[in-house]
Order: structure tokens, then sequence, then C-alpha cells
């Protein structure tokens, strides 16, 4: 490719551009995670022809988002004179291909980058291919900025984060406006607070986990299903119920077959080793998959041990739906990583609140909207530095 004369990484042009994309990236902040917030974009001349985010977890990243909108832009690839991106761009195969080769067989000349990639086992890594192939490369970097943006990221690739080896984990649930998880019995027939909207947005997050888990008590009180249905797309993920006497009815709805409107992952149960042999063979029979684990010291399956399981698995993003037993258990044990709850227009309700646990959390990048009549509350719970 011939290299058109450019100031596409002047700095006059590259840090303003840095700014803007690092601050659309973070609208997606929650969704993306523990991955980065990125943005990229395209520059032809003295015009951005394409911008892209990372958006979704599992998604297409940031790079290749920007290269398909200035594609659709109708700007050919030989007039792209350089890719701004907030972050180093990826090396490996993880859920998508590396984006360096993207990059590379677009023929993009000249790259510019905001902030080396923190985790060690690949900073660097990309520069160096990118250096290698001829590509002209930039480094605009701010480290401090890019952390503060970034913290769920940068604690996420943190040896101590590493070396725990559990999935990133999604507290979700919605409550009334007392914090009660069960509404009154009158009302959404005793079991629903949220409404459609957020209905609706739970299930686009469940498209977008590996797994969600689950309490016994839960799948006896509310009799579950755990599907993915519309809107959600994508694998629908692995049911996981922690059961540590195996009291899972053989009955239960989400053991049942998926219907042509829904999408049911596997069903595991995680049980204590030496469990019940016949309610291990009869769950069994119903197309379960039950694992026996080791116990805590009160005698019920350990988390450590489940979210290890989950872990070996090749799960590494959880939705955590249950009751307040269950959510409790995993806020004391400091395995919950983020949170989203729905505020019902609902008052009152039945069983204990998680009003004062959910005040006693601390936040970062705290977000408080609305979806439809409900409130949602979403953040991160970072580690202590």
């Amino acid at each position: 490719m011939i290299q058109r004369q450019t100031n596409a990484l002047e700095p006059s042009v590259v840090a303003p551009l840095l700014e803007e994309l690092r601050g659309e990236s973070l609208e997606h902040r929650f969704e993306v995670a523990p991955n980065p917030c990125v943005g990229a974009a395209v520059v032809s001349g003295e015009r951005v022809v394409g911008r892209g985010y990372h958006e979704v977890w599992g998604g297409a990243h940031a790079e290749v988002n920007a290269m398909n909108a200035a594609r659709e832009a109708g700007v050919p690839e030989a007039e792209w004179d350089a890719l701004i991106i907030t972050l180093e761009p990826c090396s490996s195969e993880g859920k998508t291909p590396p984006c360096v080769g993207a990059i590379l067989d677009a023929g993009i000349p000249r790259v510019a980058i905001g902030a080396i990639d923190p985790d060690p086992r690949h900073s660097g890594a990309a520069l160096r291919l990118l250096e290698e192939a001829g590509v002209e490369v930039r480094v605009f970097e701010d480290p401090g900025k890019f952390e503060e943006e970034n913290a769920a990221f940068c604690g996420w690739v943190s040896p101590d984060r590493v070396r725990a080896t559990r999935p990133w984990t999604i507290a979700k649930w919605a409550q009334t406006r007392t914090g009660q998880l069960s509404p009154p019995e009158d009302i959404g027939e005793g079991r629903w607070i949220s409404g459609l909207d957020s209905l609706a947005e739970v299930q686009r997050m469940r498209g977008r986990v590996d797994a969600i888990l689950t309490g016994v008590g839960t799948v006896k009180s509310d009799d579950p299903r755990l599907t993915l249905r519309a809107p959600g797309e994508g694998a629908p993920p692995l049911r996981v119920v922690l059961d540590s006497y195996l009291r899972t009815p053989t009955t239960a709805r989400l053991l049942a077959e998926a219907s042509t409107e829904e999408f049911g992952g596997e069903v595991v149960i995680l049980t204590l080793a030496g469990a019940d042999g016949a309610r291990w063979r009869a769950l069994e029979q119903t197309g379960a998959q039950v694992v026996g684990l080791r116990g805590d010291e009160v005698d019920r399956v350990s988390l450590v041990e489940a979210h290890l399981w989950l872990w070996e698995r090749g799960v590494r993003r959880v939705l955590l739906e249950g009751g307040p037993k269950l959510l409790s258990s995993h806020f004391e044990s400091e395995f919950v990583d983020q949170v989203r709850v729905y505020t019902g227009d609902v008052f009152g309700g039945r069983g204990v609140s998680l009003g004062q646990t959910l005040a006693g959390l601390s936040l970062a990048s705290r977000a408080d909207r609305e979806c439809g009549s409900d409130a949602v509350l979403e953040g991160f719970l970072l580690p202590e530095a």
C-alpha cells in the first residue's frame, strides 16, 4: 500500500479524539465487564469515517466495529489512513479473533493507541506485532486516566484476581421499595416485581453470560425456568443450582424440555460429595448433571469449590439470580464483582430485606437509571487496594 501524507497521528488530532472515544466507550461499561471500555475510530484524510465501541461482552471489539462502520460509510480500505484506539488491541484468541489480525488484514498503515494493555500476560504484544508488520505505531499513554476509567478491568487482570480462578459474578435481583425480593401475594402473582421492560433487559443479560447461578431455595419457591427467551440472543447459558442436599424436585420446571420459544442451557446441580444416591440418580435421569463438591464449615457446598468448578468448566461471566440467603453469602464471601438491582413500584413484600446490605455496598462507577416503571442501580464492587 502506498502511504498517503496525513497528519492523522499528530497529537492535536489524536488527543481530543481519544478523549471523545474514552467518554463514549464508558456508556457500555456494565455490558462489557470484566473486559475494558474501548473506543476506536478510522481516520481518512481529515475525517473520522467510522467509530466503534466494545458494546457487549463476547461481542465484536471496538476496532472491528469501527472498521465495519467505515465500510458501511462507503470509504474503501485504501483510503484508511489511521486507526485510533483507546487501548492496545488484543493479540490473542478469545471469544473473538485477535484484533491485530483484523488491522493487518485491512492494511491500515498507522495506529495510535491511548493506553498499553495493563494485563502483564499481553502487555506490549500487539505493538510488537504491528511494528514488525511495518505499521507506524504511536502511543499516547495516560495510565492514570485509563486505570481510573477501567478500574474493574485493571482489578480483573491483577495478579491476585488472576490467581483467584473464579468467574466475574454479577448479582442481579428485583426488589420492592422496602427491599423484599418477593412481592405481596396479591401483586404479580406473588412472583413478579419488575415491569416488562426490565424483564426484557434480563433476557439480554442472560444471553451475555456463560452461566446463571441460583440456589435450591429459589428453585423450590419460584420454580424458575432460567432459559433464554427473546429479546435475548446468543448461546443459552449453563443453568447451575447450588443444592447441598439434593432437594431439587425432579418435577422442577428448569428440568423440563425447552419450548419452541426458549433456549435452555445444560442444567448442572452442584451438591455435597456423597449426597443421597437415590436422589442423585433420579435427578440425573431427568437429564441434569449432578456434581459432588466439598463442603464448607457449615456443611454446605463451598462457594470456593463451586466457583472453581465453574472456572474450570470455562465459565468466565456468571449471572447470580438467587434469593436473599445465596446473595448474602456471596457478598459476605466477597464473590460479587458487579450488581444490577431493579426496584419496582411495589411497597411491602415478603421475606427479609436486602436494603441494609445494598446500603452498605461501596460501588464504583455507580449508575442510577430508569427502565420502564422500575429504578435500576448498577455498579462495581472493586477489591480493596
